[in-house]
């Protein structure tokens, strides 16, 4: 990795969290207006399934040693395709944002090789403001995909829950069952098979991975259609530093859709955040769903906040 003059690299640490949520805060505000992070979210980041940080991140620091760069690797799963972020400082760190890249690509090239892969997919995320990331993305070949909104809705002025449609019901996640557990991870599963994304995931992995998110079980809700499994909606407290309840999945069965079940898990997420006195609520879209949940979101009186575009390029192997 090639840095300017009198800047230097180095692994991260635990000791380091409180750094790099300045630099994570920092990056937020300029392209979404808002920390989006916080210091439990970089400890689970530097603590993550499949993630080495001694070979899996970098910290960059500026010849006053500031620090304003951090890099990773995300693959909580260990299967399926590699997520890349580089978070700067973008006052003091937007020049080594294209090197920390480059050696973030080495970094996935040797992963494809550990895990006897020919190559693997790798993709990184550019905001609306972030021009010269987006710029630089295309420069290290790689090609829009997607593009992601971010949608939220004010709860003071949240309506009642309206009656459900006919046969519909909604119910918590009964998380100390874990037949009720099997029964959302299929629905999820099941309902996310249609997408250009899908990457099968089994229950057992699923389920090792619920405690970096699943402190909130009062908001995970199952629907049912005469009594059959429709629908599921997922929450997590990842936009509680704004005041906000978020839906992490939303998980509507091929045969049930269209029919209510969508909206009557949004309202009662809905209501149930509000009752905990979250000013808003949240969630984020991915536009090229075949579903078009963007209308049912509306319908539910979410409004597009933001909007950030994916980024994808095939990197091969180490030594392919």
């Amino acid at each position: 990795m090639t840095l300017p003059a009198g800047w230097a690299a180095r692994r991260p640490t635990l000791d380091d969290v409180p750094a790099i949520l300045a630099v994570v805060h920092a990056a937020d505000t300029f392209s979404i207006g808002h920390p989006d992070f916080d210091a439990e979210d970089v400890e689970a980041a530097l603590t993550a399934p499949h993630f080495d940080p001694a070979r899996d991140s970098w910290l960059v620091s500026d010849p006053q040693g500031r620090l304003v760069a951090w890099s990773l690797v995300d693959n909580p799963t260990g299967v399926g395709r590699e997520f890349v972020d580089v978070l700067v400082d973008p006052e003091h760190g937007a020049a080594v944002r294209a090197p920390l890249l480059a050696r973030m690509l080495d970094r996935v090239a040797e992963r494809a090789a550990e895990r006897g892969l020919p190559a693997l997919t790798v993709r990184v995320s550019a905001y609306r403001p972030e021009t010269r990331w987006a710029a630089e993305l295309a420069g290290a070949g790689f090609t829009l995909v997607k593009r992601y909104l971010r949608m939220s809705r004010e709860l003071a002025d949240l309506p009642a829950e309206p009656p459900l449609p006919p046969g519909v019901t909604v119910r918590p996640l009964r998380a100390g069952d874990e037949a009720d557990l099997r029964l959302f991870h299929r629905i999820f599963d099941t309902a996310f098979r249609d997408t250009l994304d899908y990457e099968p995931v089994g229950y057992d992995q699923w389920r090792e991975h619920l405690p970096a998110y699943a402190r909130t079980w009062d908001e995970w809700f199952v629907a049912e259609v005469d009594g059959e499994p429709a629908g599921a909606l997922q929450s997590s407290d990842q936009a509680l530093e704004q005041d906000m309840g978020w839906v992490r999945t939303l998980s509507v069965l091929p045969a049930h859709r269209r029919r209510g079940v969508g909206a009557a898990l949004l309202r009662r997420a809905f209501a149930v955040y509000a009752a905990k006195g979250r000013r808003r609520a949240g969630l984020g879209v991915d536009l090229a769903n075949p579903t078009s949940p963007a209308t049912l979101y509306h319908s539910v009186g979410l409004r597009e906040q933001h909007w950030a575009d994916m980024y994808e390029r095939s990197v091969p192997a180490t030594g392919a």
